[in-house]
């Protein structure tokens, strides 16, 4: 189009053109002329570069929608069917159909409870196959698409439901969460602590994956059978107010010795140096394992760790079934967990380097460290050991809250 007569038409009729009128005009004059024909058109039109942008937007729509509608009315000259000719479909053709479908996939809430599927894999050949046994003819491959139109999808199991439905669970975390003000008020330390997943040690696989040269993964054992090197298991303390964490990396049990001797390395080379006028610690942990709330041995070796260092030991387990709500949990052992996915835990010198380069933007720094001591099962405390421990229980769940403080001698 020439500049000129464009100027022409909107000069006398651009008060009668609507908004879109004018794009459409402007953008359809713009694709016309060659290189700069934006510029041109906009200088020509008094209109801004983006409107002409918008303009000639619209015009490939309408342009390409013409298009689709032209091979829409090709397509229809070459049917050999009138459009709604043909097998109908498996829902119109069998409207029961769909019930029955419903009724074998929900066997726990319709139809009959005791359906065959109830017990087995609802792949599409088997609905396919309990269909036909009702009268229905219907491929695997129609039960799917069926499926599919009905709102189902394929998914996994989600964890959700936490367990331990205890009345006094959102008491029991007020109360930790009033102690922690209390000693963080103070100046004390309040501690997360807890076991992580046991691990093997040797050329096996770990969950995960990581950057290596194209087509060069790290070889490992397909078969993933306990080795000479046995086991790591590492026990976790996380300083909440500090944000840095120890791990004591064994190779033996996980007992309430080894829980408790775990404690007493990161006082040693952690606790007592951060807090050299420190007189209690607050110890949270969940209610199972090697530091239980019912584990006597876990409360016997606190007292002895509160006696050689002259610390008072208070203690709140997380109701059961709410050990994530821990948190060392999500703190510290996800982030390890991560550091070191994809790489083969080949040696129990690795696993503590792994580790202790751990860290995190927010941080976090973690300190580990070898405990090759043996921790024997089976260890007896007597009642009359417990009658002599130096310990005081709350009045609210004494399971749950109690505090150990050091014997005179």
């Amino acid at each position: 189009m020439d500049l000129d007569m464009l100027t022409k038409i909107f000069e006398h009729l651009g008060d009668q053109l609507s908004e879109r009128d004018t794009r459409l005009l402007a953008g359809a004059a713009a694709m016309d002329l060659a290189h700069g024909g934006i510029s041109s058109v906009a200088k020509a039109t008094k209109l801004t570069r983006p409107t002409v942008y918008a303009g000639i937007k619209e015009v490939k729509e309408i342009e390409a929608r013409k298009k689709q509608e032209n091979q829409k009315k090709k397509n229809e000259k070459k049917r050999q069917r009138r459009s709604g000719g043909g097998r109908k479909e498996l829902q119109v053709s069998a409207s029961s159909l769909l019930k029955s479908l419903e009724n074998l996939v929900q066997p726990y809430t319709r139809g009959d409870p005791e359906s065959p599927l109830r017990w087995t894999s609802k792949s599409f050949r088997r609905l396919s196959k309990e269909l036909a046994e009702e009268g229905f003819v219907a491929s695997h491959m129609s039960v799917g698409r069926l499926l599919l139109r009905l709102g189902y999808t394929i998914q996994s199991n989600r964890k959700s439901h936490e367990g331990g439905n205890s009345p006094d669970r959102d008491a029991q975390f007020q109360l930790i969460a009033s102690s922690t003000t209390s000693f963080l008020n103070e100046g004390y330390p309040i501690v997360s602590v807890d076991a992580k997943k046991k691990e093997l040690i040797g050329n096996f696989k770990n969950n995960g994956q990581e950057w290596l040269p194209k087509g060069q993964p790290e070889q490992v054992n397909v078969y993933d059978f306990i080795g000479d090197d046995g086991r790591a298991t590492p026990y976790g303390i996380y300083d909440i107010s500090d944000n840095t964490g120890y791990v004591n990396v064994g190779i033996s049990h996980d007992t309430a010795k080894f829980a408790v001797r775990s404690i007493e390395n990161w006082w040693e080379k952690m606790g007592a140096v951060k807090y050299p006028d420190c007189k209690a610690i607050l110890v949270t942990a969940d209610g199972g394992g090697s530091n239980g709330s019912h584990n006597r041995l876990w409360k016997k070796e606190l007292q002895r760790f509160a006696n050689e260092n002259d610390l008072a030991v208070y203690v709140s387990h997380f109701p059961p079934g709410t050990s994530k709500w821990n948190k060392i949990e999500h703190r510290m052992f996800s982030v390890i967990s991560m550091n070191w996915r994809g790489k083969p835990l080949t040696s129990l010198e690795v696993i503590v380097s792994l580790i202790g380069n751990t860290t995190t933007e927010t941080g976090l720094k973690i300190t580990c460290g070898e405990d090759k001591n043996v921790y024997g099962l089976g260890e007896k405390v007597s009642d009359e050991d417990m009658a002599n421990l130096n310990i005081r229980y709350n009045n609210f769940h004494p399971e749950w809250n109690y505090a150990i403080f050091p014997q005179k001698t």
